[in-house]
């Protein structure tokens, strides 16, 4: 019984899934061709042919002679604009979600006419989800509405929609006005709602009749490209880690040195592998044997970043915030003093360092902006990974995305390694009985962090 009721619902859903994208195409194909004044007109053609139907002579019938009259003439303007563009997009290297940027796009005119009347759109990549994922991903909240929509879970349709959503079609800041043959370059903005990979697939020459009612999409030839966006960061100010660099003479600890570039301290004997940037050469001159100035090794505090991304679905909105957080805290860290090791899962225990002489803060950045989250993973693996680093780590800090029984026994495993950290964790609500760490309540993360402004890490 239970397999023929699923059949059924599978069959049901391949069915809604399908009139659903068609419909999604067929209105974003509508909507990219008639503007916003070009529904109004045809609605009030509409309501006129509705009333005008009893008396021909009524003004009602003038003015629906009128509008049909201007939606016949735009639509055949329109259609009948031509253009033949072909483009290059100079993308920044970054971006970051949530903030606008500007880029600018080389546009040359392959017409045999001067292109006039006419805007660049971006067009944002196709925004449909697939067949599994709308069979099997829940709308947040979606066991509190009626039968009806659960039935046909056009809710659900639409906020897998808004998940793919990487922007919205962005215009051009000026119209196109490019002579037959020449190049010119224009301005565009963008703002990215999603952070990762963002390609650019489609851009579109839009071509509007005079009247402003109907448009002409026609495809620009461009190279595809992409551009990564950055997970969004907080503002994170007063946060005191312990340590910032040290001296030791002669000191061993070779994961944390930073050259030899401490105070002088004496003079000693050669011995193999000293630098010969470091011989005293008028001490050798005197003594007839090489002789070496001893200086202080300078080496640095090691901090770790560890992201829980263990999540129980592929839209986690607490897994995305919680990347924002440690991208937060990857940026207000000053790896010009220190090292920063920031540790994940990603099928296996990952670990990746920046600090002085090794990646910038850009590198920890690219790599939270391709972080996805994990449903087969184990904690234990990432515990394992801070305790073989355990000696090198000053101190540390833990990012839980929510708070159960597997999060618990991954915080007890850190205490086991006795490294000091500052846990925090994100999720709905309030925090959690038994929760000692620092909560961060999901739509109000900023305010959360707020609190971490007087706290200093010891």
């Amino acid at each position: 019984m239970n397999s023929k009721v699923t059949g059924r619902r599978n069959h049901i859903d391949r069915v809604l899934y399908r009139s659903y994208a068609r419909g999604h195409e067929l209105r974003e194909f509508i909507s990219a061709r008639i503007s916003p004044i070009g529904f109004s007109v045809l609605s009030i053609l509409v309501l006129g042919m509705c009333l005008s139907i009893s008396d021909v002579r009524s003004v009602i019938y003038q003015v629906l002679s009128m509008s049909f009259g201007l939606c016949i003439f735009s639509a055949i303007f329109a259609y009948a604009r031509r253009a033949r563009v072909e483009a290059v997009r100079l993308l920044p290297q970054y971006a970051t979600v949530g903030k606008t940027f500007m880029y600018q796009v080389e546009v040359k005119n392959l017409s045999s006419k001067d292109l006039k009347m006419a805007w660049l759109v971006e067009m944002p990549p196709d925004a449909r989800p697939d067949f599994h994922s709308f069979h099997g991903i829940r709308e947040p909240g979606e066991e509190n509405r009626n039968p009806f929509d659960r039935y046909f879970r056009y809710f659900r349709w639409k906020w897998l929609i808004s998940r793919n959503v990487y922007f919205m079609p962005s215009k051009a800041q000026a119209p196109l006005r490019i002579g037959f043959g020449e190049t010119q370059k224009f301005w565009m903005e963008l703002h990215p709602v999603k952070r990762g990979t963002l390609s650019f697939v489609e851009m579109c020459v839009v071509l509007p009749d005079p009247m402003g009612l109907f448009q002409r999409c026609m495809r620009v030839t461009a190279p595809e490209e992409s551009i990564l966006v950055m997970p969004k960061r907080y503002l994170i100010s007063g946060i005191h880690l312990n340590g910032g660099l040290g001296h030791h003479i002669n000191g061993d600890n070779n994961t944390n040195r930073i050259g030899e570039s401490g105070e002088f301290v004496g003079l000693r004997d050669y011995r193999p592998g000293d630098s010969m940037r470091q011989i005293h050469w008028k001490s050798w001159a005197k003594t007839g044997k090489p002789i070496v100035k001893e200086l202080e090794d300078t080496s640095y505090k090691r901090y770790a970043l560890v992201l829980d991304t263990l999540s129980s679905g592929k839209f986690d909105e607490c897994f995305e915030e919680a990347v924002s957080v440690a991208a937060s805290f990857a940026c207000e860290i000053d790896t010009n003093d220190c090292l920063l090791d920031l540790m994940f899962m990603k099928g296996e225990a990952h670990r990746v360092t920046a600090g002085r002489n090794l990646e910038r803060t850009e590198r920890l950045l690219e790599v939270l902006a391709s972080v996805t989250p994990e449903q087969e993973s184990s904690l234990e693996q990432l515990a394992k990974l801070v305790r073989s680093h355990k000696e090198q780590l000053t101190c540390g800090i833990v990012i839980l995305n929510g708070w159960d029984e597997s999060k618990k026994k991954f915080c007890r495993l850190l205490d086991e390694i006795e490294l000091s950290y500052l846990l925090v964790a994100v999720g709905r609500d309030t925090a959690p009985k038994g929760f000692s760490g620092h909560w961060l309540e999901f739509g109000h993360i900023e305010r959360d962090l707020m609190k971490l402004t007087s706290l200093k890490f010891t």
